[in-house]
């Protein structure tokens, strides 16, 4: 079992999400560093530097960024030949914007946002949000208080582990419990 997770982030509101999100999943028994960077740029020149420099022979890295307008394959297979060879690396990309993990439990968003919205998950636009071009964007439209910071803290306190729509946040958490599991 992994005992210490090193995540290199693409932006502040993800590490704001994993850090209310991860507790819920590994508890106390594996030790969570979250590093955010000012963007993909950022993020894509510190990866090679962060893993060679590592002190922590043991830790698991995992590279988590937006998919933004980009081919995804591709996308990943750059952030994979970033980090060189090595098996204690995981790149996972967030379809489209992180906000389409979020519009795949309005659920949770009804209860962050006391909103209305958990009727609506099976209209097209939500059945599979990470299809939807600009979530962020979407987000906005139902909730106009939404900011990425705030809003990624209380939705990782709630966001369901059960039922989420969107397929990329169901591979992140599968590739965690994989990671974490005895």
């Amino acid at each position: 079992m992994i005992r210490q997770l090193v995540f290199l982030l693409e932006e502040d509101s993800m590490k704001s999400f994993l850090e209310s999100f991860m507790p819920r999943i590994v508890g106390e028994a594996v030790s969570c560093v979250y590093i955010s960077h000012q963007g993909k740029t950022d993020l894509e020149k510190s990866i090679p530097r962060k893993i060679r420099a590592w002190q922590n022979p043991s830790a698991y890295f995992i590279i988590l960024r937006d998919q933004d307008s980009s081919n995804c394959i591709k996308l990943k297979q750059h952030l994979q030949t970033l980090c060189g060879i090595t098996d204690n690396v995981s790149v996972r990309i967030v379809c489209r914007e992180l906000e389409s993990w979020y519009l795949g439990d309005l659920a949770a968003i009804d209860h962050v946002f006391e909103k209305k919205l958990a009727k609506r998950q099976n209209q097209s636009k939500y059945r599979d949000p990470d299809k939807l071009i600009n979530a962020y964007d979407e987000i906005k439209k139902v909730v106009p208080e939404y900011q990425r910071i705030i809003g990624s803290r209380k939705l990782g306190e709630v966001l369901s582990l059960e039922n989420n729509r969107s397929k990329s946040f169901n591979v992140f958490l599968k590739t965690i419990r994989q990671l974490t599991s005895n």
